[in-house]
């Protein structure tokens, strides 16, 4: 079938293969005139292959876009939205996906951009992460500087009243003030100890930082633990904060390693330290060429599902005791890498994944 159009329009949309997003260009039949190099890796179709056929059949239901480019060809709409289901080639399956269809500057071409939904979900949810992690920056920096003034106030107060008192068993009362006021200051100089502390930018070998954090697991929890090491060793060392990353990688462990009491009981407990290179990744709105996978995984009991939304909030924790700012913490620090921390987790295992932009 030959494509109607006789002017190749690559020139004109070649920068529609700078986009994360798949995207064609047809005719008013629907017959392709363009796609885009993400369009041709999420058909497993080179472009040459699908220019000039009908695009209609690759849905599960055309009739949606058959409506669609009769509305635009009568100029009722500058923008059309559905969701429909794409019929890959390679690999053979369908794949769910948010329309939009939209008019170009000429009126016998229309531009389709295909938004899959799980990957629009996965971009809701990281956009969701990274306001969370600013607005939970921005709560924490206003609440331990509004803590720590009042905080002094009452321990030093303790400590003049003291200084009063005769009684021994008076002074037992102000102990307390002023010991339950240094567990607060401590508390509140860990929340502010990310944005105090200047950024130390150095060469950082991931294998490295996971090599450090291993071994401090291994020494706090000598019998018992499986430590797996998985490692790409050809991720090129990149431009980071090493003592920050150690402390992320640290804190996401050692909340896998408490999780594993039981399976260190049961003598089974497995901790991975995972890594990978992403080619091609859209996160925190941008698209990287390469980007860092860590992955801490363990087999244990999966977050609490009471929890699972909030695993990042700060004073969250799953555990009794816990002070609920290893997580918030670690975040914090990752982002300042301009990464995200993701996790999946069911029963038997939980895998934080961090992503971090390589060079």
């Amino acid at each position: 079938m030959t494509a109607p159009s006789k002017t190749p329009p690559q020139t004109r949309f070649q920068a529609f293969d700078l986009l994360a997003t798949p995207i064609a260009v047809l005719n008013s039949n629907g017959h392709v005139l363009f796609v885009n190099a993400e369009l041709e890796d999420v058909m497993g179709q080179s472009r040459r292959s699908l220019e000039g056929d009908s695009f209609l059949q690759f849905f599960a239901d055309p009739q949606p876009l058959v409506h669609a480019l009769n509305g635009a060809k009568a100029n009722e709409f500058a923008a059309l939205r559905y969701d429909s289901e794409l019929l890959r080639i390679n690999p053979e399956e369908a794949l769910p996906v948010h329309v939009i269809v939209a008019q170009s500057d000429k009126d016998d071409e229309v531009i389709i951009e295909l938004l899959p939904i799980q990957q629009q979900t996965r971009q809701d949810r990281e956009e969701r992460l990274i306001d969370q992690a600013q607005a939970n920056k921005e709560l924490i920096r206003n609440l331990a500087h509004e803590i720590k003034n009042p905080l002094g106030g009452i321990r030093g107060a303790a400590q003049l009243l003291e200084m009063e008192m005769e009684s021994k068993e008076l002074t037992e009362y102000t102990q307390v003030i002023i010991r339950e006021a240094d567990r607060l200051q401590t508390l509140v100089d860990r929340l502010l100890a990310p944005h105090r502390r200047p950024h130390m930018v150095g060469d950082v070998n991931i294998h490295e930082v996971c090599e450090r954090v291993r071994s401090l697991i291994v020494s706090e929890f000598p019998r018992g633990i499986r430590v797996i090491r998985d490692y790409d060793t050809s991720i090129p060392e990149f431009r980071g904060d090493r003592e920050q990353l150690i402390q992320a990688v640290l804190n996401i462990s050692h909340n896998a390693a408490l999780a594993l009491s039981d399976r260190i009981t049961e003598g089974d407990a497995e901790l991975t330290f995972r890594t990978r290179i992403a080619r091609q990744v859209t996160f925190g709105k941008q698209r990287y060429r390469l980007a860092l996978e860590l992955h801490v995984i363990d087999n244990g009991p999966g977050v609490p599902d009471s929890i699972k939304d909030r695993i990042f909030f700060p004073l969250i924790s799953g555990r009794e005791g816990g002070s609920g700012l290893g997580l918030t913490l670690a975040q914090t620090f990752v982002q300042q890498h301009h990464g995200l921390i993701e996790c999946e987790s069911v029963p038997g295992r939980t895998d934080f994944k961090i992503l971090i932009p390589l060079p």
